[in-house]
């Protein structure tokens, strides 16, 4: 309710626009951050952007070779090994015996020690950043082996982001402008102890991330409306145009989908069918038929308002302009009745990493109302066609990059990393001898090196996007 309230003015705003008002959209306010030293609790407490807490993982020697193993056997497999857990925040420590982790990560998933064929090597080990998932409860399934309630945390490097910021950025981007269907995102220090090793080893610092799962859902039930319906993780090639695409459920035997159902696997022809009634319905109508669907089906308006962080933050890995890294999430099992949302996911390949991508080359100046594909990725062109969410659109972006706000504006963007720097610079030389200084620069590997984060300037991202918005969405 008091997020819609937020809304009152913009929207009036858009009626007066339909009238000829030429006004500019009230800019969004931020999202309050609450009391200083107020008591979090639940996943807020775990993922606090205010706190660097340590993760300690110990594992027994069979244990962390057959993780080695396994990588050597399938890079991608997904099968859990065990280790014990301590969280150490403040004051507070968590001890999590019989844990399960694995390795993570797509185009990024590494061997964390030596090279193929290598067994652990005892107190000189070659060690490596790699991404890790640590399912809390995967081998045990008590309320012991959960933290403040939370089952899976996402750790992952900082891979080809010398600024030690990106994903953190954006994640917290989005909950500062009201987009509760975003992960939390924080930092930690990272451990790592192998049975028989004279002391831990000293990974760095990470990202901790919150996992999109069935408590993801359960955690927002009252937003969502209902925890118990259907959350599909979408891979590359997702465009929700193809009925026919490859759907299955996760098993947890490291198949891998075009979409693959997280929840209610059980009852996978059901959710099969329910996802092709989105898409056929998606792709089938026109004009006032489809407008008057999808404003049933789905909150367009948060779709958009995530969206607008979407594309301001510069993500062209994504649903419009790649097909890939998303989740969606239908609140109930119900074939033909049902609300769609959508979940934004992976987000290290932002803020200047820019990339010869579908139809971008330059994602700080690349118009926003034309992010990707539109005849193949039907979802938000079909939207944006509709003159009332245009102007949302519009209005959303020019509202984020506004001054005011202190969302996306430079100075305020400036601010909020520099913090972040300050608390984890001392912590950033690690015993990987990998990302050892911090940096503000884009990926290597990226076609715009020339992107800043820090300096004020033409090259500036925040500044050079702002830049862009104004110019193609001024109202």
């Amino acid at each position: 309710m008091g997020k819609r309230l937020s809304w009152i003015s913009l929207l009036l705003c858009f009626v007066l626009f339909s009238h000829g008002c030429s006004k500019e959209p009230e800019p969004v306010p931020p999202q309050p951050e609450g009391e200083p030293g107020a008591q979090l609790e639940g996943a807020d407490y775990v993922f606090d952007i205010e706190a660097l807490p340590e993760v300690h993982l110990e594992f027994p020697l069979e244990e962390w070779n057959a993780l080695l193993k396994n990588f050597d056997h399938d890079p991608n497999n997904s099968t859990h090994v065990r280790c014990d857990v301590r969280f150490l925040k403040g004051d507070d420590s968590y001890a999590i015996t019989e844990a399960g982790i694995r390795l993570k990560g797509n185009t990024s998933r590494r061997r964390p020690e030596g090279g193929s064929g290598q067994e652990h090597v005892r107190d000189n080990a070659d060690w490596h950043h790699c991404h890790f998932l640590l399912n809390l409860h995967k081998f045990v399934k008590d309320k012991e082996h959960k933290i403040r309630g939370v089952k899976k945390i996402v750790l992952k490097w900082f891979k080809e982001d010398p600024a030690y910021c990106r994903e953190v950025y954006c994640y917290d981007l989005f909950r500062r402008s009201g987009v509760w269907t975003a992960s939390r995102a924080s930092y930690c220090r990272l451990f790592i102890k192998v049975e028989g090793d004279s002391e831990e080893a000293y990974f760095g610092i990470y990202s901790m991330i919150e996992a999109v799962d069935d408590d993801f859902v359960k955690d927002r039930q009252e937003q969502f409306g209902n925890a118990g319906g259907n959350l599909w993780k979408c891979r590359y090639g997702a465009t929700l145009a193809d009925r026919d695409a490859n759907m299955g459920p996760d098993m947890d035997d490291g198949k891998d989908y075009t979409y693959e159902l997280k929840t209610n696997t059980d009852k996978f022809t059901a959710a099969e069918l329910q996802l092709q009634n989105f898409i056929d319905n998606l792709r089938q109508l026109s004009g006032e038929d489809f407008h008057q669907w999808i404003s049933r089906h789905c909150d367009v308006e948060l779709l958009l308002d995530t969206y607008a962080v979407n594309v301001v933050c510069g993500m062209w890995d994504d649903y419009w302009n790649n097909c890939n890294n998303y989740y969606i999430y239908f609140d109930s099992t119900d074939r033909n009745f049902y609300r769609f949302h959508f979940i934004p996911y992976d987000y290290d390949n932002t803020l200047g990493t820019s990339s010869n991508c579908g139809v971008q080359s330059d994602s700080g100046r690349q118009n926003p109302l034309e992010w990707g594909v539109s005849g193949s990725n039907p979802l938000i062109h079909k939207i944006l066609q509709i003159p009332q969410y245009r102007d949302y659109y519009k209005a959303r972006l020019v509202s984020l990059c506004s001054a005011s706000a202190q969302l996306f504006y430079y100075d305020s963007s400036i601010g909020r990393i520099r913090k972040w720097q300050s608390m984890i610079s001392p912590y950033i030389d690690n015993d990987t001898g990998e990302d050892t200084v911090l940096a503000d620069r884009p990926a290597s590997w990226g076609n715009h090196h020339e992107y800043r984060l820090l300096t004020p300037g033409p090259d500036n991202f925040f500044q050079v996007k702002t830049s862009s918005i104004n110019k193609y969405c001024a109202i």
